[in-house]
């Protein structure tokens, strides 16, 4: 069966190093099973193979972690290159217990291999933080490219200076190397006095501009890009500097050849509980980047993954709160308490308005809503949206129940430029799921898309092909969805598609 956000089975996904070659993707991990108890400490890593980022072929452990005396315990963040026939992957060497034993906690470390199985591990090749300059355990995350300006590669790093407000020495380090073997250790490629760290530096390039990709968890936890016509700076913020919210970290993209891609993840809640802590690692999620006329990027579903929900399944939607407009098919209008079923697309149907439905509300100083009972668990609910003017909220409904009275609302709030998710009953005194909410761009009597890919407890939200949302739907697995409007109107023309 097709996966749309990989797990492992057995424990979960965490950071991803990605490379592309003959048609398939493959994806290094970092594997955490949660389990020191069965599993033992530390994280090796795994290779994962997809050609389409549905389905996924396991390739297993491939990098093993080394015992609790060995500086790479933890096999953390790296990256991974192809110079002539061999394969080469520099990684953190991370062990907890060494700082008690007046040892340095992380190292950078490096891996050569001929068939990316095998790796051959060099440890005379680990060096470590310099004293004078840097913070002796925050020296991680290697991020290795050939310089052609330079020539010779340079090597970005998330580390943190010795001096500066405690808060904001985190900057990117860089290295250089004529043989990927020795590295010179240089001033920092880019120090702005704005976060703790920067974890997982990523660069490329995109036409005219480079982009420095990293994650940090100090004013939020979220994967930021800056761009640049030079190497040299400065970097630059763009209006929307983040590729998702507080659902999706620690991505680094890569390319095959045409299209370049974002591989996070959205990370698990404690006890399964939608008020439970966030934690490390959980579901692989990938986006598709594009690059806009100004330099900046936008984010959308990857083509692969909305191909492979193409069945439209039956929309039954029925009035709840309010008066609606109902239709779908060429049928005539309905309103009141009835229900209008809108029949499914056959196998091999041409028709494009088999399986939609269409529905509107006027409700100037009230709250609307339409329902329909069946939500299947793995599904993309696709909405065209369009709003009138002053309108407050409007969107769609996820795992509701009969009277609404619980569920999930993924909210458009014209009035704020914003996309929110939102969950009901909430507790305490919050307007939405603080830290999941994404800027949109939101004009009254334009119609915008909303695409809601669902599968299990992961959701992810995608605007007009430019925004993403990520969301866990934990305290409620089962219910119908619906559409909304708060204090306006709004009309919608929607359609569930199933794989």
């Amino acid at each position: 069966m097709s996966d749309f956000f990989y797990r492992p089975a057995d424990g979960v996904l965490a950071d991803v190093i990605p490379f592309y070659e003959d048609g398939e993707f493959k994806l290094l991990y970092l594997k955490d099973w949660r389990d020191k108890e069965n599993f033992g400490e530390g994280t090796p890593w795994f290779l994962l193979g997809t050609k389409d980022f549905v389905n996924y072929t396991e390739y297993g452990e491939v990098l093993p972690r080394g015992g609790e005396s060995e500086q790479d315990l933890y096999i953390y963040t790296g990256c991974i290159l192809k110079v002539g026939e061999l394969y080469h992957i520099f990684y953190t060497g991370n062990n907890f217990h060494y700082p008690a034993q007046g040892k340095l906690q992380q190292a950078v470390m490096h891996a050569t291999s001929t068939d990316l199985l095998h790796w051959t591990k060099l440890p005379e090749d680990a060096f470590y933080a310099p004293a004078d300059r840097y913070e002796q355990h925050d020296w991680r995350d290697p991020f290795v490219f050939w310089n052609e300006e330079a020539g010779e590669y340079w090597m970005l790093l998330a580390a943190r200076l010795k001096e500066g407000p405690s808060r904001r020495r985190g900057c990117v380090a860089l290295c250089a190397s004529k043989d990927l073997s020795g590295w010179e250790v240089r001033e920092p490629f880019w120090a702005p006095s704005l976060y703790t760290t920067h974890e997982c530096p990523d660069l490329f390039r995109m036409g005219d501009w480079w982009y420095l990709v990293y994650s940090t968890f100090s004013d939020r936890t979220v994967t930021h890009y800056r761009m640049s016509k030079s190497l040299a700076g400065p970097w630059l913020a763009p209006e929307n500097d983040t590729f998702d919210n507080r659902a999706f970290y620690a991505a680094k993209t890569w390319t095959d050849g045409e299209r370049r891609y974002a591989f996070g993840w959205n990370p698990t809640r404690e006890g399964e509980h939608d008020e439970g802590t966030w934690q490390w690692g959980g579901n692989l999620v990938v986006h598709e980047l594009a690059q806009q006329a100004d330099g900046s990027l936008t984010v959308r579903m990857p083509e692969t993954v909305r191909a492979a929900m193409t069945r439209r399944a039956e929309i039954a939607l029925r009035e709840v709160v309010g008066r609606w407009e109902i239709g779908g098919e060429g049928e005539g209008i309905s309103g009141g308490a009835s229900a209008t079923s809108i029949r499914a697309a056959d196998a091999g149907e041409s028709s494009e308005a088999a399986g939609v439905c269409t529905a509107a509300a006027e409700a100037p100083d009230s709250f609307a809503a339409a329902a329909a009972a069946s939500l299947p668990s793995r599904c993309r609910l696709s909405a065209t949206v369009t709003f009138g003017a002053d309108t407050r909220g409007c969107g769609v409904l996820l795992r509701t129940d009969a009277a609404l009275d619980r569920g999930y609302m993924i909210r458009l709030e014209p009035g704020r430029q914003r996309l929110v998710f939102d969950r009901w009953p909430r507790k305490g005194d919050v307007p939405f799921e603080v830290g999941l909410e994404r800027p949109v761009a939101l004009t009254p009597g334009v119609a915008c898309r909303l695409d809601v890919v669902i599968d299990g407890t992961v959701c992810e939200v995608y605007v007009d092909d430019t925004v993403a949302m990520s969301a866990r739907l934990y305290d409620h697995r089962e219910g119908g969805w619906g559409l909304f409007v708060s204090e306006g109107s709004a009309s919608f023309e929607t359609v569930l598609l199933e794989p």
